[in-house]
C-alpha cells in the first residue's frame, strides 16, 4: 500500500478538531487517507472550516458538535459517527481548556472546570469508543497531555494534575487494551504556536531549539502513532517540546 495512504477507510474521531493542534491532527490523518470526525463544544463554525479544508484536499470529514463533558452528548456524538460511517479506529482526545491562576486564588469549580476538561472528558471519550474498537479487533487511542504533567508552571496547578492524571490513566489503559489489539499513548507539547485566549508566558529561549513547536509538529507524531508501523508503541508518553523537559 502507498505509504501515503495507508490508513485509507479508518475512522478517527478528534475531540477539540476545529483548530490549532485539532486541525493539524485532523489535516494530518486525512491526508492518510482517514476518515475525519471533527468534534467542538461551540466552535461550529472553525469546525466546518477545518472540514472545508480536508474535503478541497480531496478528503471526506463530517462535524460532531457535542460537550466532551456530558456523558449523553459523548454517546451522540458517537452513535453519529456510526451512523455516517459504522466505526471508529483512532480516538485522539485533544480538547483542553486553558486557565492559569495561583493557588491562593483557585476555587473548587476552578479545579473541577479544567480537571473535567483535562481528565474525565478523556475517559468518557474512551468509555464510549472502547467497546467498538474491542469489537473491531483492534483500534488506537493518543491522548493529547502537556508539558505541565511533568514539570511546574505558574498558576497551572489543576492543570498540572490533570495532566499528570491522563499521563496515568494512558498508561493503565494501553496495559488493559493491549490483549485487545488497542494502543494508548499520551503526547506531551510543550508551548506550541496556536491561536489562544490566553496567551503563553514561557520564554522561547529556556527551549533548548530556541522555539515554540509548530501544530503540525505535534500532528505529525498522532500520524506516526497511528499508522501501521507505529503499533508496537503503547503506553507511552512521548514529549514534543524542543528539548524543554531536559533543562528541569
Amino acid at each position: 500500500m502507498d505509504a501515503a495512504r495507508e490508513l485509507e477507510g479508518a475512522v478517527a474521531l478528534i475531540t477539540g478538531g476545529a483548530r490549532n493542534i485539532g486541525r493539524a491532527i485532523a489535516q494530518a490523518l486525512a491526508a492518510q487517507g482517514v476518515r475525519v470526525v471533527i468534534n467542538a463544544r461551540t466552535s461550529a463554525q472553525a469546525a466546518q472550516e477545518t472540514v472545508q479544508s480536508i474535503e478541497a484536499a480531496g478528503g471526506l470529514a463530517m462535524v460532531a458538535m457535542g460537550d466532551v463533558t456530558d456523558p449523553a452528548q459523548v454517546e451522540q456524538m458517537v452513535a453519529s459517527v456510526l451512523a455516517r460511517w459504522g466505526r471508529i479506529d483512532i480516538l485522539v482526545n485533544n480538547a483542553n481548556t486553558h486557565g492559569v491562576k495561583a493557588f491562593e486564588d483557585l476555587t473548587l469549580e476552578d479545579w473541577r472546570r479544567t480537571v473535567t476538561v483535562a481528565l474525565e472528558a478523556p475517559f468518557l471519550c474512551m468509555k464510549a469508543c472502547y467497546p467498538l474498537m474491542i469489537r473491531q479487533g483492534g483500534g488506537t487511542i493518543v491522548n493529547i497531555g502537556g508539558s505541565a504533567g511533568h514539570m511546574p508552571y505558574d498558576g497551572r496547578v489543576p492543570v498540572s494534575a490533570a495532566k499528570a492524571g491522563l499521563a496515568g490513566m494512558t498508561r493503565a489503559m494501553a496495559y488493559e487494551g493491549a490483549k485487545h489489539g488497542i494502543t494508548v499513548n499520551c503526547i506531551a507539547p510543550g508551548p506550541v504556536n496556536t491561536v489562544r485566549s490566553v496567551p503563553s508566558k514561557s520564554d522561547p529561549k529556556r527551549i533548548p531549539l530556541q522555539r515554540f513547536a509548530e501544530a503540525d509538529e505535534v500532528a505529525h507524531l498522532v500520524r506516526m502513532l497511528c499508522a501501521p508501523k507505529g503499533r508496537y508503541i503503547t503506553g507511552q508518553t512521548l514529549h514534543v517540546n524542543g528539548g524543554l523537559y531536559m533543562n528541569n
